[in-house]
């Protein structure tokens, strides 16, 4: 449902400048940018430039003028394909990995959608599709209470 809301300030020029001034009236009544951009699920430098932008055109800076560079490379049915394939596991897709990373998601993005994304992107798309890397828990987690012990023991000793 998130996705549809989105999708409907997106459709036109007159949703996107009232988004816009909702962004405004929280910042008035004393959340942060970060706050904002959070809720609104933006970056933090997005809604500053809208602040910034209303501060020196006023109300005419809220209008979006159009962008410069390159449009987007993909929509947003791949965007929630690559956030279910997060959600599998690295196995289903034969990868001899446990854990994502840009590395092995920039190669996947090319392998199955033909996108070329280097690792510093791929990193940015995990916090964008809020995909939280989980690390494995150690090894001695698993382990009988002896074994752990003998462990800690020889772990210590190292040091």
């Amino acid at each position: 449902m998130e996705v549809a809301v989105q999708q409907e300030i997106q459709r036109s020029e007159e949703s996107r400048y009232n988004h816009h001034l909702h962004g405004i009236l929280l910042i008035w009544k004393g959340f942060s940018c970060a706050e904002v951009a959070d809720f609104f699920n933006h970056s933090s430098w997005t809604i500053q430039y809208v602040v910034k932008r209303f501060e020196e055109e006023g109300f005419a800076g809220l209008v979006d003028t159009p962008h410069s560079g390159r449009s987007k490379r993909w929509d947003e049915k791949i965007m929630q394909a690559i956030g279910l394939d997060l959600q599998e596991s690295l196995y289903s897709f034969e990868y001899p990995q446990n854990l994502w990373d840009g590395k092995l998601l920039s190669h996947h993005l090319s392998e199955k959608y033909d996108l070329s994304l280097g690792v510093r992107q791929c990193r940015r798309l995990f916090t964008h599709l809020r995909f939280r890397r989980c690390k494995p828990r150690p090894v001695t987690a698993k382990l009988d209470s002896e074994a752990k012990a003998i462990y800690n023991k020889n772990s210590r000793n190292c040091l």
